[in-house]
């Protein structure tokens, strides 16, 4: 099969209104009304192209552009529909004056966010998080979520945008393919996690809790994490089955993991098994 070539544009003017959702990046973001994000580097455009998710337009500099033409051709003889994709080339600092900042690896891309999904009813994992505000650490454990194979990663309402720019750097694009869940009731919507079948099981820093080594992880789980700081509300940790920690040298001054590190170390342990 012939791959299908995207049309290229040269951008030589930073106002060129054809690239509005590309514009003063660092000052705003692509909100779920609109129903867009942007991509960042080209790992991460690489993943959107291979992904399921429409992409709308490409902005990179002309080596950017030539790196990803195996990507594209890729994309597009697999049916991905890429082959109708506008591809505006400029130059870095054309690029640059556009996103409103240093745009150091060149490359952006706007992808359609996906439509709402269920959460799958044969899951064996999930990661579930309450009022994770911060992008770094939402992006950074969605990332160890896809690694260990977790079926979903489900936000409680106030949760921060998993689509937003620096969280879809971070997880170097996981989010373009792992199931995103949002619950809108709060703690309420957890009974459908246990509908399911799983076991409930929340990371705290309670010195009741079960330490990681004697912990024997349940065949089907929903690893339930907080924010840093306040961790898991008590009316989560009251819905959960289980609840589990992992024992800190606390005389050296420090008693937790950041809770992405911490997010990691429990998927290894959840999944040692498997």
């Amino acid at each position: 099969m012939v791959a299908l070539v995207s049309p290229r544009f040269e951008v030589t003017d930073a106002d060129d209104p054809r690239l509005v959702d590309y514009r003063a990046l660092k000052e705003r973001h692509l909100n779920a009304e609109g129903g867009r994000f942007v991509a960042e580097s080209e790992r991460v455009v690489r993943r959107l192209l291979a992904s399921q998710l429409a992409v709308r337009s490409l902005l990179a500099t002309p080596p950017r552009v030539h790196a990803l033409e195996d990507a594209l051709a890729a994309s597009s003889t697999a049916g991905a529909s890429r082959a109708d994709v506008p591809i505006y080339v400029a130059t870095q600092p054309v690029l640059d004056a556009i996103a409103g900042f240093h745009v150091h690896r060149g490359c952006l891309a706007i992808g359609e966010r996906p439509a709402a999904r269920a959460l799958p009813s044969d899951a064996r994992g999930v990661v579930v998080l309450e009022d994770l505000v911060d992008v770094d650490n939402l992006g950074a454990i969605a990332r160890n979520a896809a690694a260990f194979g977790a079926d979903a990663l489900v936000l409680s309402p106030r949760c921060a945008d998993p689509f937003y720019r620096k969280a879809i750097r971070v997880s170097l694009g996981a989010v373009f393919d792992l199931p995103i869940v949002r619950l809108p009731r709060w703690p309420d919507d957890l009974d459908i996690l246990r509908r399911l079948g799983l076991t409930l099981v929340a990371a705290v820093l309670s010195p009741g809790a079960t330490p990681l080594p004697r912990f024997r992880p349940p065949e089907r789980w929903a690893l339930l994490l907080g924010a840093e700081g306040p961790g898991l509300s008590p009316a989560a940790v009251l819905r959960c089955h289980e609840s589990v920690t992992i024992p800190m040298a606390t005389s050296n001054g420090v008693d937790s993991l950041n809770v992405a590190t911490a997010a990691a170390v429990l998927l290894y342990a959840l999944t040692r098994g498997g």
